[in-house]
């Protein structure tokens, strides 16, 4: 194997790394909340699990026989079964699709783990807007805990954060790699999706700024920037078909 191609592998590996990495790193505190929240909830399932065991055991062991060494053995590995079975559940990664139809109060985690999901596969710049989407995302999900979802505002929201963003960042990566550094209607596809997240970021900080003041007609009328949205964008994903 030659140099560049040792050089190349190199590459490869640490950007898999960086991925990695990238992928791991949570964009706010909601999504945190909610992996320790499902971790939490396994945890009780497999200690409810092992005490109905190790009450069954016990009761065996007074009411029938003594358990003895060979009932500790099995009891010690039927107790390791049922941490594995309870415990392998992994967290569910929410879907694209899933987004408009998640709970309100947990709208902006899920919306935090997927964007966590598809930020080693934007460029820089896109990257450092998604860490700012995570920030405005914290600052609107205690809103969310007490919006009535029957509100026009709550649909607005719903919209905004479980529709237009993840079809933002979706439609870009609809784009072949190859074809988004070039120019279409004046700007290419990165420029376009640096642009429409700088817009949904300030549009996501002014709609938690407009519900924590209570003003909700102002925030139902938020909707000018649908008319820059994905400008550039929805017309160069034909090359992807």
């Amino acid at each position: 194997m030659s140099m560049s191609e040792v050089d190349k592998v190199r590459a490869s590996a640490a950007s898999a790394i960086e991925r990695s990495r990238e992928r791991r790193r949570p964009i706010g505190t909601k999504s945190v909340a909610l992996r320790r929240q499902h971790l939490y909830k396994k945890l009780g399932r497999v200690l409810v699990a092992a005490g109905v065991v190790l009450l069954g055991a016990a009761v065996f062991g007074l009411l029938v026989q003594p358990l003895g060494f060979t009932g500790l053995l099995a009891l010690f590995v039927l107790l390791i079964g049922v941490a594995v079975l309870f415990g392998r559940s992994p967290f569910p990664e929410p879907r694209q699709a899933d987004l408009p139809k998640t709970d309100l109060k947990q709208l902006a985690g899920r919306t935090e783990i997927w964007l966590e999901a598809q930020r080693p596969m934007l460029p820089a710049p896109a990257r450092t807007l998604v860490d700012g989407i995570g920030v405005q995302l914290d600052l609107l999900a205690p809103q969310l805990q007490t919006l009535d979802p029957s509100e026009p505002a709550a649909a607005n929201i719903r919209k905004l954060v479980g529709e237009d963003l993840p079809e933002l960042v979706a439609g870009y990566q609809r784009i072949p790699a190859g074809l988004r550094g070039e120019a279409h209607a004046g700007r290419t596809p990165d420029e376009t999706l640096v642009g429409g997240l700088k817009m949904l970021e300030a549009e996501i900080g002014s709609a938690a700024r407009s519900l924590a003041a209570g003003e909700l007609d102002k925030l139902a009328t938020r909707e000018r920037y649908l008319q820059l949205k994905y400008q550039g964008i929805d017309g160069e994903d034909s090359p992807a078909s």
